[in-house]
C-alpha cells in the first residue's frame, strides 16, 4: 500500500471531492491521469483553493452513510458517516486561479474507508494536532498517508454507542467544536450528517422551479458575494419556498441543521431576536440570546460549514429595530473579528461579537400587502435584491402535466387567462406589477394528481385568487367580481365530468 511521509510543521492536509453533481459524475479517472484536482465551482471555494500550497498533502474522499459490512460491531439500524480514500497525492504547483492545482497521483485500490470522523463537503482542510479532537485528526493523516489502521474502539468510545452520548473532555454535553462540523458526535456518527443528501441547483428545478438555471445561479452569486439576499415579488412567485432550496444549494446540502427559518411580525423586537432580558424559574430576570446570536454562535464555532438563517416576511416587522447593531455587522465587508461591536445586552464587560463569514441570510419581503412599511436605506444597501416574477409558460405547463396528470391544452387555458387578469392588474393605477397573480397559486403542492382540472381550478380561484381580488379591489366589489367571473366563464373540463365530491 501506498504512502506518504509526513513532515513536521504545521501545514494542513486537504481532502478533497471528485463528483461534479451538474451531471459530469466523477472526475477521478481524469485527474488521476491528467495529475490534477479541479474545483467544480466558478465562483465557491476559490480561496481555500488558493491557499493550497506545494508541499501540501491531498487527498480524493467520497463520503456516504453505512449499515453493514463495518469492521466493527455496529447498533442495527444506525447508519455510520463513512469516507473513502481514494487517491492520495502530493501538491506540486498551485495555479492561482482557485480552480485547480497540480498534483502527483498515487492511486488507493481498493479505496479504503475511514469512519465516524468525516467532512460532507467538497473540500475539508485538516490541521494535524488541531480542533477539539486533535488526536482525531492525526488519526485521519495518518490513516489517509502512512497507511495506519483506524482506532476503532477509540472512535466508538468516543462517538457513542445505543444512544448514549459521549463524554468530551473540555466540552459540555457532547457537543463537538471544529472539524466535525460543530454538532453532536453521536449524530455526526450515526444519524443527521449521514443522512444528509447534497442539493444543487439541478435539485432546485427538479423539485418543482420554473426559473431558468442561469437565473437560479446568477442569484447564488449574488447570495455568496452580498451575504445577504432578500426574495421579492407578487404572491404565490414561490418566494418562501425557493428561499429554502437555495438555501440547500448553498450549502450543496439538504441538511435542516444548517438552515434555520424564523418570520417576522409586527410584535417581534430586538430582545426576541437578538438578546434581551426574560424571567427564569426562579422568578429572575437572565440573559436569553435569541435565533440568531444562536446561529451566529454555530457558525462561527462550525468554520468549515455554511450556514443560513430564512427569515419570511422580512417586513412585516421593523427590521431596522429587530436587527439593532447587527444591520451593521451583516454587511459583507464587516464579516470579521476586526469589526466586532458590543451588543446593547452585554453578558460581560468587553464582550464583542461579529457575524462570521460562513452565515447567510435570506429574508423574503411581499410588496403587495398594504400594511407593511418599506425597509430603509441602510437596510437596503445590506442586501441583494432578487424579484420573482410569475413564471408559466411551456416550463410550468410541462412540470403540472407531467407531476400532476393535467392536460397541456388546459393548462394553455388557464396560463392565458391568469395572463389577462395579471395585465389587468398591472395596468391598474391603484395596484401595478406587485400585485400580480402568482404561478404557485395554479401549481399544485406536492406534484399531487389532478383527476378533475376544472373542479381543482374553481376551487382555487373561489378559495384563493377570488379573496385575494376583493382584497385588491375593496373599494371596487363589481371590478373584482367581474375579474373571477373571466377566469371561469366558458372554461370546459379537459376529463369526464367534476365527480359530486368536486374532486
Amino acid at each position: 500500500m501506498a504512502s506518504i511521509q509526513i513532515p513536521h510543521g504545521l501545514r494542513p492536509c486537504w481532502f478533497v471531492g471528485a463528483f461534479y453533481g451538474d451531471g459530469r459524475g466523477d472526475q477521478t479517472e481524469r485527474f488521476l491521469k491528467e495529475g490534477i484536482w479541479e474545483n467544480g465551482y466558478r465562483d465557491k471555494y476559490l480561496d481555500q483553493v488558493r491557499s493550497i500550497a506545494p508541499g501540501d498533502r491531498i487527498a480524493i474522499k467520497a463520503t456516504y452513510g453505512s449499515k453493514s459490512g463495518l469492521p466493527f460491531d455496529n447498533p442495527p439500524g444506525k447508519i455510520v458517516s463513512t469516507m473513502k480514500i481514494k487517491a492520495i497525492g502530493m501538491v506540486k504547483k498551485n495555479l492561482g486561479d482557485g480552480r485547480r492545482v497540480i498534483v502527483g497521483w498515487t492511486p488507493i485500490v481498493p479505496a479504503r474507508e475511514w469512519y465516524f470522523y468525516i467532512y460532507l463537503k467538497t473540500i475539508w482542510e485538516v490541521w494535524p494536532g488541531n480542533g477539539t479532537l486533535p488526536w482525531a485528526a492525526d488519526a485521519l493523516i495518518k490513516f489517509a498517508f502512512a497507511n495506519e489502521p483506524q482506532d476503532y474502539p477509540r472512535f466508538l468510545r468516543q462517538w457513542g454507542r445505543l444512544g448514549n452520548k459521549p463524554n468530551v473532555q473540555g466540552n459540555t454535553g457532547g457537543n463537538v467544536q471544529g472539524n466535525t462540523g460543530g454538532i453532536d458526535v453521536e449524530d455526526a456518527a450515526y444519524s443527521e450528517e449521514a443522512k444528509s443528501l447534497p442539493y444543487s441547483i439541478g435539485d432546485i428545478i427538479e423539485d418543482g422551479c420554473f426559473l431558468e438555471r442561469g437565473r437560479l445561479a446568477d442569484i447564488l452569486k449574488s447570495l455568496r458575494s452580498k451575504k445577504n439576499l432578500i426574495l421579492t415579488g407578487p404572491p404565490g412567485t414561490g418566494k418562501t419556498w425557493l428561499a429554502r432550496k437555495l438555501a440547500f444549494a448553498l450549502i450543496e446540502l439538504k441538511n435542516e441543521r444548517l438552515v434555520q427559518a424564523v418570520q417576522f411580525h409586527p410584535n417581534l423586537s430586538y430582545e426576541d431576536f437578538v438578546r434581551g432580558w426574560r424571567p427564569s424559574g426562579d422568578g429572575r430576570l437572565e440573559l436569553v440570546d435569541g435565533p440568531f446570536l444562536n446561529l451566529i454562535d454555530a457558525a462561527r464555532n462550525d468554520p468549515n460549514s455554511d450556514y443560513v438563517m430564512v427569515i419570511e416576511e422580512i417586513n412585516r416587522g421593523n427590521p431596522a429595530q429587530v436587527f439593532g447593531e447587527m444591520l451593521t455587522l451583516l454587511e459583507s465587508g464587516k464579516r470579521n473579528r476586526d469589526e466586532a461591536l458590543a451588543l446593547s445586552y452585554p453578558r460581560s464587560d468587553g464582550e464583542r461579537v461579529y457575524v462570521p463569514e460562513n452565515l447567510y441570510v435570506i429574508g423574503t419581503m411581499n410588496l403587495a400587502d398594504r400594511s407593511l412599511a418599506l425597509v430603509d436605506l441602510a437596510f437596503r444597501r445590506r442586501f441583494a435584491f432578487e424579484e420573482l416574477e410569475p413564471v408559466f409558460g411551456k416550463v410550468w405547463r410541462d412540470w403540472v402535466s407531467n407531476h400532476c396528470g393535467v392536460d397541456a391544452a388546459f393548462l394553455v387555458e388557464v396560463e392565458q387567462r391568469i395572463g389577462r387578469l395579471n395585465e389587468q392588474i398591472a395596468d391598474d393605477r391603484s395596484l401595478g406589477r406587485q400585485f400580480k397573480i402568482g404561478h404557485s397559486f395554479v401549481t399544485p403542492p406536492g406534484a399531487s394528481p389532478i383527476t378533475a382540472p376544472l373542479a381543482w381550478f374553481r376551487r382555487v380561484v373561489e378559495k384563493e385568487i377570488g379573496p385575494l381580488l376583493d382584497e385588491y379591489w375593496f373599494d371596487s366589489p363589481d371590478r373584482a367580481r367581474d375579474a373571477k367571473a373571466k377566469l371561469l366563464d366558458g372554461l370546459e373540463s379537459p376529463v369526464a365530468p367534476d365527480p359530486p365530491d368536486g374532486r
